[in-house]
């Protein structure tokens, strides 16, 4: 015979299932609330990865500034050397050894010191083939094509920067000599 159920036991089976509903309501809401975990982790970690690039970006371009804090000053006083350079070259050879003219020429080579401390060093243009990264080409003359045949006014370089091309007479391939 089977025996009926008592209403303690259906009860405790109602309990039972609403139990079973509950863990099932949990267990979606433990499925939702990893789902959020995971994303807010990601959101997390884009972040922090943002930062650290920004961080990083920061640094260089402080280490930029330190390089080239001075590259202006210096562009500035590049004609003064330009002319000094000029002076001595117009010297005729008989006066070269006087006193005053080694004194200017001391002067001059000091200015280059400096400007080398400083990281600045001059491009070489005559005879290399012209690089419009180095070079600023104001006239073509009779040599070689593509060819620097002179230097009308000295490039610098501050580094790996160029602070200033060299302004360039580039063969046009006329006159050459073969």
């Amino acid at each position: 015979m089977q025996e009926e159920k008592q209403p303690e036991e259906i009860e405790q089976s109602e309990k039972e299932l609403i139990g079973l509903e509950d863990i099932e309501a949990l267990r979606e809401v433990l499925s939702e609330e990893k789902v959020k975990a995971e994303s807010h982790l990601q959101n997390w970690q884009r972040v922090k990865a943002d930062f650290i690039n920004y961080k990083r970006r920061s640094e260089q371009e402080k280490e930029e500034m330190k390089k080239f804090a001075n590259s202006v000053l210096i562009c500035n006083l590049l004609p003064a050397l330009d002319d000094l350079e000029r002076a001595l070259s117009s010297i005729p050879p008989r006066l070269s050894k006087l006193p005053w003219v080694e004194g200017i020429k001391l002067i001059e080579r000091k200015f280059h010191t400096v400007l080398e401390a400083q990281g600045v060093t001059p491009i070489k243009a005559k005879g290399k083939p012209f690089d419009p990264n180095l070079h600023e080409a104001a006239m073509s003359a009779r040599g070689k094509e593509g060819v620097v045949v002179r230097e009308l006014k000295k490039g610098y370089r501050m580094r790996d920067r160029v602070i200033r091309p060299a302004t360039v007479a580039v063969g046009s391939g006329n006159g050459e000599k073969k």
